[in-house]
């Protein structure tokens, strides 16, 4: 099942689109466009139709705020259909040069990003009517970046935001580094959140703040835990949530609310390091897929 969802914010104009292998879609993701600049792009499986929702007005400038498929997924097609020039930070350069591969579930609900050329982005995107600035908000992934319209007020935040209060973490999230951009992020005014899979218009930092809370008080938490002798795996059955248990079996693992806490308890035993719980068990015999 296909669904696309129009997104009209003002001069702010994207759509929401997610499509199901069988019945509703497991996760919709949204792409925003405004004075030629198109912020992500939707993932690859939507390709024709995504080309054709931008064809009345086709886009100068890819803002990319990471090289996830569901972000990426139509970049190359987009550059090579309207000329349009690809940006985004160095890591997500260098990233979308030469893609990782992707999981099973991945290639089933998204599919595949095409590798392209993709230029650093500069201090500062101007549009004409608009001035976008990034700002490097690893966490998510290593190379995630938002972009900040100062004077709107407006913020495209990529996954940097996705609820106050998340159900799941991938594999390879940090939530100390999490931590720390969004910090940097509420540093600076805005108030609406152009988010990839959940917008928030009003009161958007409010809400940033909130999900600040919810991780550090999950940092916390374990935190004293540990002080007090607990093992990891009583840690973890401590905080079990059984609400995203469904999206843990379809990815094997790869995303679960497990993960988060075993972030936590990473960032409090040796902070700044990181090692998954899925480390060298996860897909082993997907390991030739691209």
């Amino acid at each position: 099942m296909i669904k696309i969802k129009k997104l009209e914010f003002g001069e702010v104009k994207g759509y929401m689109i997610g499509k199901g292998p069988v019945g509703p879609p497991l996760m919709s993701v949204a792409f925003y466009m405004i004075d030629g600049v198109l912020i992500d792009t939707g993932f690859s499986r939507m390709e024709k139709i995504v080309l054709e929702l931008l064809e009345k007005k086709p886009p100068h400038t890819i803002l990319l705020t990471h090289f996830h498929e569901d972000h990426s997924g139509n970049a190359a097609a987009i550059k090579k259909r309207y000329n349009a020039k690809i940006c985004g930070s160095l890591p997500t350069a260098r990233l979308m040069a030469a893609l990782p591969k992707i999981l099973p579930y991945e290639h089933l609900i998204w599919g595949r990003a095409s590798e392209s050329d993709v230029d650093p982005v500069a201090e500062s995107i101007n549009s004409g009517r608009y001035c976008f600035t990034p700002i490097y908000t690893p966490g998510h992934s290593a190379d995630h970046t938002v972009y900040l319209e100062k004077e709107h007020g407006w913020l495209f935040s990529g996954d940097l935001y996705i609820a106050e209060k998340i159900k799941f973490f991938r594999s390879d999230e940090r939530i100390e580094d999490q931590i720390d951009s969004i910090k940097k992020v509420l540093e600076h005014d805005f108030d609406a959140i152009f988010c990839g899979h959940r917008p928030c218009l009003e009161n958007g930092k409010a809400s940033l703040k909130s999900k600040l809370a919810f991780l550090e008080d999950i940092r916390g938490n374990v935190g004293k835990m540990l002080e007090k002798g607990y093992a990891e795996n009583q840690i973890i059955k401590s905080f079990q949530n059984s609400s995203a248990r469904h999206i843990k079996l379809l990815t094997m693992g790869n995303v679960s609310f497990r993960n988060m806490i075993y972030s936590a308890i990473n960032s409090c035993v040796s902070p700044g390091s990181h090692r998954s719980p899925n480390d060298n068990v996860l897909y082993p015999f997907f390991s030739g897929w691209k």
